[in-house]
């Protein structure tokens, strides 16, 4: 309430005066629980209490309690200056070469204290005696973590001319890509908003595997997430927090570099970004620290008796900040101090150039220090970091400095070159500087001695990433003896076989326990309920209720130790989830083999991102799309019937993807899988979809494991003399309705069919790619075959293909197969109705696969036209019925 508006300012001053006066006595945590005693009362009395979820636009540490700053700063100035140097010149070497090639200079340049006070003193490393620290760089800083790898030499001079030039090798990719630099970077993060959720998930798993016994519990090991605040606008950045808060995740800390500005110019230049960030983060319950104004302010914060200063800095918007900066320190003057005669005297014995050089807190070494020793120390809470910065910072006015160009410049001129030199005292003459030098100290230099002692106190270099683990000894196929042996008169669906296979999987005695289902709030639509009261779902903090089923079989059950991931209805937090633990092998040194079992029109198609992520970031697990296909799900309609997936998952180059129709493929594909990503070490992920509908499984033919696994395989060879012949191809949700034509153009048409389970067109589609590519490169040798060239070769008559996904998805493979080639799929818009609708619907049902073969046949000239349309007719197919891509 301001202070115009108080009726009795003497009684106000008597209750200010009381509070001060607990405060010296009882201290703070006294004052804290009078307050909280007081706002009770307030509210039992319906008095309207404020939120109080933001606080002044001052520092939140105090001066005289921030926590000494250890080490030399004088050297760590120096070190820090020649990372910044070096972080600048390579991205202006790259863009001499290629102006095309790109690159940033600002956003380290604002967060250069950020990773610097964190490299010296905060980052740990992985050792032999504990788990190092994770860390989610922000992506366009990447420059930086590069020269500071160059100084410690872990990085070459060419390796640093070769950023963003990789095709060659030995190059630096754009940002952080562990797929390019597996040794190097552990996070892909540069896809906005990704490395926040990611690093929430993250925290959240490495807490269940502690709780499971699976890596020792380290309390002192943490997350760290460095983002800008423009990237907090992305949904995914904030829209996790709560889970962190939830489960008291203080081992993650968020580093938000709060420069003020993104790509095109202020974040919330009419708004304060840091109070609304504070109020967001303190509202779901985190431990909030800002960082907002250097040393140099506390000094006339604490002369300023009248509380001006900070009404000052509390009123002032992010636009007027940005012009403050890259106007200089006569218009600060005149613009922020001005407005209060006051104030104008507080700053009376400052010239200009020393109002410029009022560092903002994110740009101070000791508030930067101040606020990680807070951050590590705190328990019960997660921590967010708002540090403020200057986008730019030490570029000058001349080079952007906190201007709305700066995040796109790539290039300085000469005279801000110099301008940098002279401002981090740099050992360069004019004349050097035109060649944008890069500068390393002698090895035996004070700098460097101090460096690597640093890093050596802190167990070792970073970023470091561990590509090797320890292979899991996976289960043999007779382990699924039950699914390859069929089902008799029983009928199940996919689903249910899948879930079966992942109860035989963790009562393993030898990799159970590092099986880790996870579904987004679905378990039961699966069937996996029964796994409730078998492994347990992982509850931080147990099951302090008693289930209203807690007297069935199948009870909700929650367990500190529970081996379920259920993350709620939210598939992108799930599938971090998925992505963290499919990756256990890497950053924790502790393979775990990952189901997340989800809806599969809710799978690529809403995660695609994260999807294209876990590739990048070498993750090893499987994707079960469950209730796949088109047809299948026949009562959901359009936002739930897949006919897509696949084509999504063969987007991601090290994504195997299959689509089994019967339980013994589905067991051979799951532990062929485990084999080769846990024993091989074969870096790949797998996506397979299974369906929700019930029919009859047979035995597994005898040899067909190989074909299974490369995505094709002889299920039934027609055994008749008859003298047609056509091939048919299905797979999934349709290759029953193939093996019903199969039986019906043998017995009503006189043709004989051998019939092909299709169990990954992607997989033979990518074999023939790479056979037609090694052809190509070699055409002085013999022709290579495709797999599926090999195996049609032998047999004779026209090839069908009918699946319950879309055209495109069996249309990769034409150019492979050797005779005329028919595809049906399930394109256009999904509906409800009865399978067997959808399907006639769809055009991919037993009729119309019998319709394509004959007039296949026909126009082979091997059959009379005439019998095609008799057949059309006898089935009673509309022959003008809409085209179901166009209704």
């Amino acid at each position: 309430m301001q202070e115009d508006h108080d009726i009795d300012p003497l009684e106000t001053k008597e209750w200010l005066d009381a509070f001060y006066s607990l405060i010296r006595h009882g201290g703070n945590e006294r004052a804290s629980y009078i307050f909280q005693r007081l706002s009770q009362a307030a509210l039992s009395e319906h008095i309207d209490v404020p939120s109080g979820i933001t606080t002044p636009y001052i520092n939140t540490i105090a001066a005289e309690d921030e926590a000494p700053l250890p080490g030399d700063y004088a050297m760590e100035t120096r070190i820090r200056s020649l990372v910044r140097w070096n972080a600048m010149a390579m991205v202006m070497r790259a863009n001499d070469n290629n102006e095309g090639l790109g690159g940033h200079i600002a956003t380290f340049a604002s967060a250069t204290h950020l990773y610097d006070i964190g490299y010296n003193h905060f980052f740990h490393a992985d050792n032999e005696e504990r788990l190092g620290d994770l860390i989610y760089y922000q992506g366009h800083s990447s420059p930086g973590m590069y020269a500071r790898s160059y100084v410690e030499g872990r990085l070459s001079e060419e390796q640093l001319d070769n950023f963003r030039r990789e095709v060659d090798g030995n190059g630096l990719s754009s940002y952080p890509h562990p797929w390019l630099m597996p040794d190097y970077w552990q996070f892909p993060t540069v896809s906005m908003g990704l490395g926040p959720i990611n690093a929430i998930y993250m925290a959240h798993v490495i807490r269940y595997m502690s709780a499971r016994g699976l890596v020792e519990d380290n309390p002192s090991r943490k997350i760290w997430a460095f983002l800008g605040d423009g990237e907090c606008d992305e949904p995914e950045t904030l829209g996790a927090i709560s889970l962190a808060a939830r489960e008291r995740l203080d081992n993650l800390i968020f580093v938000i570099n709060c420069n003020l500005q993104r790509l095109d110019g202020p974040v919330r230049g009419n708004g304060k970004i840091v109070q609304e960030l504070e109020g967001i983060f303190r509202g779901s319950g985190w431990n909030v620290i800002k960082v907002l104004w250097g040393r140099g302010w506390d000094e006339l914060l604490a002369r300023d008796k009248s509380g001006l200063l900070v009404k000052r800095m509390n009123e002032v918007c992010d636009g007027e900040l940005q012009t403050f900066k890259a106007n200089g320190g006569a218009y600060t003057r005149k613009h922020f101090f001005g407005k209060y005669p006051e104030l104008l005297d507080l700053v009376s014995h400052l010239s200009d150039e020393e109002l410029m050089y009022l560092n903002r807190g994110g740009n101070d070494y000791t508030k930067v220090h101040a606020a990680y020793a807070k951050a590590v120390a705190h328990k019960e809470q997660p921590t967010v970091i708002l540090a403020q910065t200057v986008k730019g910072f030490g570029m000058g006015a001349a080079a952007g400095e906190s201007s709305n160009e700066t995040h796109s410049i790539k290039k300085i001129d000469f005279e801000g070159l110099k301008y940098f030199r002279d401002r981090f005292n740099l050992p360069f003459t004019d004349e050097q500087l035109k060649e944008k030098p890069y500068y390393k100290p002698a090895d035996d230099s004070p700098e460097m001695v101090y460096l690597h002692q640093q890093r050596k106190k802190l167990g070792g270099y970073i970023p470091a990433r561990r590509q090797d683990f320890t292979a899991l000894d996976t289960p043999e196929i007779d382990a699924f003896g039950s699914q390859l042996s069929g089902t008799g008169e029983r009928e199940i669906s996919t689903t249910m076989s899948f879930v079966r296979i992942l109860s035989t999987l963790v009562k393993d005695k030898k990799m159970g326990n590092r099986v880790v289902p996870i579904v987004p709030d679905e378990a039961r639509t699966f069937g996996m309920e029964g796994m409730f009261r078998q492994v347990g779902i992982y509850a931080v903090a147990g099951q302090k209720y008693t289930p209203h089923d807690a007297d069935q079989i199948m009870f909700y059950k929650e367990d500190k130790k529970g081996q379920i991931l259920e993350e709620g209805i939210n598939e992108a937090g799930a599938m971090c989830s998925w992505i963290s633990a499919a990756t256990a092998y890497s950053h924790s040194d502790s393979p775990l083999v990952p189901f997340y079992i989800y809806y599969s029109m809710f799978g690529f198609q809403r995660i695609g991102d994260l999807a294209w992520l876990a590739g990048d970031i070498q993750a090893r697990g499987f994707l079960i799309g469950a209730t796949a296909g088109r047809t299948t799900l026949n009562g959901e309609g359009l936002q739930h019937q897949d006919g897509h997936s696949h084509l999504m998952a063969n987007t991601i180059p090290n994504c195997r993807s299959y689509d089994p129709a019967y339980n013994y493929e589905l067991a051979v594909i799951i532990q062929n899988g485990m084999r080769r990503m846990f024993q091989d070490k074969e870096n790949c992920f797998y996506y397979i979809t299974t369906m929700n509908e019930n029919y009859r499984h047979p035995v597994m033919p005898e040899g067909s494991e190989e074909g299974i696994i490369k995505g094709l395989y002889k299920l039934e060879a027609g055994k008749g003399k008859l003298k047609n012949r056509v091939q048919l191809m299905g797979a999934g949700a349709i290759l029953r309705e193939v093996e019903a034509a199969a039986a019906m153009l043998r017995k009503d048409f006189k043709v004989e069919a051998d019939v092909w389970s299709m169990t990954s067109v992607n997989e033979l589609a990518r074999e023939g790619q790479s056979v037609a590519r090694w052809n190509l490169m070699h055409p002085d040798q013999k022709p290579r075959q495709a797999y599926v060239t090999e195996q049609l070769e032998a047999t004779k008559g026209p090839v069908i293909a009918a699946t319950d996904y879309i055209k495109c998805y069996v249309e990769q493979l034409r150019q492979f197969v050797p005779r005329s080639f028919t595809v049906l799929g399930t394109d256009g818009f999904g509906r409800s109705d009865t399978r067997s609708k959808l399907r006639h619907f769809f055009e991919v049902d037993r009729y119309f696969i019998v319709i394509a073969a004959l007039k296949a046949l026909a126009d082979e000239g091997a059959i009379d036209m005439g019998k095609v349309t008799k057949a059309i007719k006898a089935f009673n197919i509309d022959a003008e019925k809409i085209d179901p891509m166009h209704c």
